[in-house]
């Protein structure tokens, strides 16, 4: 949906490991691919590692997130700030416990229309170890993820630039998690796309990937 939204005559260039990608013109006339990183650290360590292989040099993280901060909402837009790197495909690759994304893709996600926040990365998508959400508040974070730190610490490693754009799909509150609806989750995702290649576009460089 994404690529079909933002991205003119998309073509799937790639379907490795069943991840599907796509690359077409962008609306500033550049070519931009879109592509699937699956679920967590390991697998888009993979991806991040083989798209810079083929000359990415800017990326975006899109996807969802789990607010940790009650102020949040279904459906609300962070940009990582910092990320606290709780996930094992990062620490494996030698990144510090905080994590910067690029400031110049950071500020241009920001002004896009994205709030920023500082967020953790973490292994599992269902986690009741207990206090563990409360540590990570403490922390500073707003919201937990599952791949930005390894997206982050990959980019860094080949000399690309990386940032993270996030819509909130789960509230973890102590009633539970209460998830976003199908409908509203894919217009989010056509939305963080938006800001992405919006983003992309300001910030000034050649062809890019989200």
């Amino acid at each position: 949906m994404v690529a079909q939204a933002v991205l003119e005559a998309p073509r799937m260039f790639n379907h490795r490991r069943g991840l599907w990608g796509y690359t077409g013109t962008a609306p500033d006339g550049g070519l931009l691919s879109v592509q699937s990183t699956g679920m967590g650290g390991p697998s888009a360590a993979i991806v991040v590692e083989e798209l810079v292989a083929l000359g990415a040099r800017r990326l975006v993280r899109i996807g969802t997130c789990g607010a940790l901060d009650s102020a949040l909402g279904l459906g609300d837009l962070l940009v990582a700030a910092e990320v606290l790197g709780e996930d094992g495909a990062s620490r494996a690759l030698g990144a510090p416990s905080r994590m910067h994304p690029d400031p110049g893709l950071t500020a241009a996600l920001s002004e896009a229309g994205a709030r920023p926040a500082a967020v953790v990365s973490t292994d599992l998508f269902y986690d009741a170890r207990a206090g563990l959400h409360e540590r990570w508040v403490a922390a500073g974070a707003a919201a937990v993820e599952m791949e930005a730190a390894a997206v982050l610490r990959v980019a860094e490693l080949r000399g690309a630039r990386a940032a993270c754009l996030l819509a909130v799909s789960d509230m973890l509150t102590s009633r539970g998690r209460l998830r976003i609806g199908d409908e509203d989750l894919e217009r989010a995702g056509v939305r963080l796309g938006e800001i992405g290649v919006a983003a992309l576009a300001t910030d000034g460089e050649p062809p890019a990937t989200p």
